[in-house]
């Protein structure tokens, strides 16, 4: 039986079209036979140079057989077997969309294994310029920042995947420069303006509690669509998130698991919200908190929910703001009034505090300046005689400065 050649082993040879080639083996067959990566270059001083890169990219790695794949084959596995059940319905639509209109067309064909950064880099840069299959009034075939992003996650995913699958020795988008997506700006409405839209849907009975209850728990739009009545306790004033609602084409939507694991979550309601929640209750003649006003069976769908705030923004003269922006305008306020960032990260379903700190920037940063002075004025009563001298002597030496 012949002996079986490790990964990494090479040779080199002179072909008769003058190019010197070059292959090692990167891995093995079922039946144990090895897998080879040829390279090429015109003379034998280039070749040694990539054969040595090569075998510096393979040190350790053992591919199977199904590294000689193609991209769109691959993808198209990837697809069925990775992303399908693993992710949400429209988290895969997105992957399909990626993969069918913008990353095949370009790169489908390659062998897996062949693929390289440049080649990535290359597409993104495409796609950019001219990569838009419709062409758009204004940006015409450029392909939006964001969408380049959903395109790259998509195929980062995949060939990690891939790499794991070792199917290909490293992922190539690594290395890929992506554009930052141009998202909008963040938007709350203040003290003045949340008084006037609070005014405004007090006039509207029918959208009274479920806007009350949104910007008092910052729950995201299809969330609060989604609860139900199973998910109130009204004795311990206790709303479960346990499901979201999301829009599919057409007018029908589709139930759902949260966005994110942390999304399951238990949140203690303001006492008013909790008794609004509870007259409601009473009243109600569905499973569904918020259900359809003509159709009580079924819940309020996520547009019509963003339909009446764009009229009740109208109707009070605010800005046209995003829904979004009233859980915006929720982590605003309550960050603002000495919530810790802990506690609403949990409220809010985020990951962790870091990213609530990261999304409120422009909250912390004021609270850190009022927290600056609260230690200040503290460690002056607690050493207000060693300090006071002190800064009497910074007054003066300022003072003769200028």
């Amino acid at each position: 039986m012949a002996k079986r050649r490790p990964s990494g082993d090479g040779s080199i040879r002179r072909r008769e079209d003058g190019r010197w080639e070059g292959r090692i083996v990167v891995g093995h067959k079922k039946n144990g036979s090895p897998i080879f990566r040829y390279v090429l270059a015109p003379t034998q001083k280039e070749l040694l140079d990539k054969l040595h890169r090569n075998i510096e990219l393979y040190r350790g790695v053992e591919l199977v057989e199904d590294c000689r794949l193609t991209l769109s084959e691959w993808l198209d596995r990837w697809l069925a077997s990775y992303a399908a059940g693993t992710v949400r319905e429209s988290t895969l639509a997105g992957h399909k969309t990626a993969v069918n209109l913008y990353i095949k067309p370009r790169l489908g064909g390659k062998k897996l294994n062949s693929i390289t950064t440049e080649d990535v880099q290359r597409m993104y840069t495409a796609l950019k310029k001219s990569g838009r299959v419709r062409n758009h009034p204004e940006f015409g075939h450029r392909l939006s920042d964001g969408m380049i992003c959903r395109i790259h996650y998509t195929l980062h995913r995949a060939l990690d995947d891939a790499v794991a699958a070792h199917l290909i020795p490293s992922n190539p988008t690594d290395g890929a420069v992506v554009p930052k997506p141009n998202s909008k700006p963040m938007q709350i409405l203040n003290e003045e303006q949340l008084e006037r839209f609070m005014k405004e849907i007090k006039k509207d009975p029918l959208w009274y509690d479920f806007f009350y209850t949104e910007l008092t728990t910052g729950l995201r739009r299809g969330e609060i669509c989604g609860l139900r009545w199973e998910d109130f306790d009204g004795t311990a004033g206790v709303l479960s998130v346990r499901r979201t609602i999301r829009r599919e084409k057409g007018d029908g939507f589709t139930t759902g698991e949260t966005k994110t694991g942390t999304g399951k979550r238990k949140i203690i309601l303001p006492p008013s919200t909790s008794e609004i929640l509870e007259k409601r209750r009473k009243k109600s003649r569905s499973d569904w908190i918020f259900p359809d006003p003509l159709k009580p069976e079924l819940p309020i769908s996520p547009a019509a929910a963003y339909s009446q705030l764009k009229r009740l923004l109208e109707q009070a003269g605010l800005p046209s703001i995003r829904f979004h922006d009233l859980r915006h305008t929720f982590c605003t306020h309550a960050l603002a009034s000495g919530v810790d960032a802990k506690t609403l990260s949990g409220i809010l379903g985020h990951t962790n505090a870091s990213f609530t700190l990261d999304t409120y920037t422009h909250v912390t940063g004021d609270m850190q300046k009022r927290a600056a002075v609260i230690v200040g004025d503290f460690m002056e009563d607690l050493f207000g005689k060693e300090l006071k001298p002190w800064r009497r002597e910074e007054s003066a030496a300022k003072a003769a400065s200028t």
